[in-house]
Order: structure tokens, then C-alpha cells, then sequence
């Protein structure tokens, strides 16, 4: 029993390796919008608190 979920474990983790390699990034492809002044991340499209332009 333990040998088979050693394997089981062996094999999700070959797995979860040739995953990564193949699909490294996946998710948001971009960062969040910043101030061009202070560089905090810019919520919505109006201006900044600090006084910049969007």
C-alpha cells in the first residue's frame, strides 16, 4: 500500500514539473496601472490622490 502511494505521489510530481515547464505563466499578463509620479498602482481611471495624471 505505501508503495503504491509513493508512486501515485512520484508521478503527481513528475506531473505538476512538465506543467510548469510547459505553461509558465499563467495568469494576469500585465501589472496594474501606476502614477507616472509616485507609482502607486492606479484604481479606476480618474486621477491620482497625489496630484498626477492618469
Amino acid at each position: 500500500m505505501v508503495k503504491i502511494v509513493t508512486f501515485f505521489l512520484i508521478g503527481m510530481a513528475i506531473l505538476a514539473i512538465f506543467g510548469r515547464l510547459r505553461f509558465p505563466r499563467i495568469g494576469p499578463k500585465r501589472g496594474a496601472a501606476r502614477c507616472p509620479s509616485c507609482g502607486r498602482p492606479m484604481i479606476g481611471r480618474g486621477p491620482c490622490d497625489c496630484g498626477g495624471k492618469a
